[in-house]
């Protein structure tokens, strides 16, 4: 270690929001929802012309919110060390998701963090456990490479914590690699969409059963730690971790689809939830931190 890497942990360590991660030099940002939004914002379909040209998935989308937790039997819960968590809700629908993203682009093609406290519950609707209303919670990366760099990609890594499908607990970490056909939006020929959240295409990470603390009633709430490890050189994950569980990458891949010409350098981020129920399916964020070593 270099008296510039002991200096920078001795100050990250002082520091009590950045202590409770473990980044890369570079900080790109730190998202505390205690200080509001930190541009967060909806995931909204391309369109052209008319609104009802967006594909059915994104029209469902809404935007997320600041949250404290409120439940009808203690109040609020808070965050892990405030009062505010982003809230992302589903529609009280089987099957309905909504996603928050973070849309930025990168200055440098190397090694990035995606580090987040999260948590998931269903709508406390009923006094029952529920803990199979939520189907899922995930997160991905929306990569394009450079106008530089090439012949080459849009790659888009998936993760989701399929929790229950159908009734069934099944509990276990999924990625995808193939996304629903490229469609033409309007007729200028400038625009295309496709829906990479469908629900079919879904494959098991192996090895990525995890049982996730749940707690013992619906309105009771623990934090969980997520740290995502990609390098935008070789546009491969190197790392996955969910807590005290390390996830082996090696059979893990992405959605690849040809390069898209005004997506340069993109660097998006997004995390989502589903439902399996006629129940809003919630899940919240209370920090974030993507870092890069650059």
């Amino acid at each position: 270690m270099t008296d510039i890497d002991a200096l920078r942990r001795a100050i990250r360590e002082a520091d009590p929001q950045l202590s409770r991660f473990d980044p890369l030099p570079r900080i790109i940002c730190l998202d505390d929802f205690d200080r509001g939004m930190c541009g967060w914002t909806q995931l909204v379909g391309n369109y052209e012309e008319t609104l009802d040209a967006m594909l059915p998935g994104y029209a469902q989308h809404s935007h997320a919110m600041l949250s404290t937790l409120p439940n009808w039997d203690f109040g609020s819960h808070g965050g892990v060390d405030g009062s505010y968590a982003l809230k992302i809700a589903t529609r009280p629908k089987k099957g309905a998701q909504n996603v928050a993203i973070k849309r930025l682009t990168f200055r440098k093609p190397g090694p990035i963090r995606l580090e987040a406290y999260f948590t998931f519950k269903p709508e406390a609707t009923d006094l029952q456990l529920s803990e199979t209303d939520i189907r899922s919670f995930g997160f991905l990366y929306d990569l394009q490479i450079g106008d530089t760099s090439g012949p080459g990609d849009r790659v888009m890594p998936h993760l989701r914590f399929l929790n229950a499908e159908d009734g069934q607990h099944l509990q276990k970490w999924q990625f995808k690699r193939r996304t629903t056909p490229i469609k033409p939006i309007g007729h200028a020929g400038k625009t295309i969409t496709h829906y990479h959240l469908a629900p079919d295409d879904w494959e098991d990470l192996p090895g990525g059963e995890q049982r996730l603390c749940y707690n013992e009633i619906p309105t009771k709430v623990n934090w969980h730690y997520l740290r995502f490890d990609f390098d935008l050189g070789a546009m491969q994950a190197t790392r996955f971790q969910v807590n005290d569980r390390v996830f082996a990458m090696d059979g893990f891949d992405c959605i690849r689809i040809p390069a898209m010409k005004n997506l340069w350098c993109m660097l998006n981020l997004a995390f989502f939830a589903e439902t399996d129920t006629d129940k809003r399916a919630f899940a919240y964020l209370d920090s974030v931190c993507l870092s890069g070593e650059f």
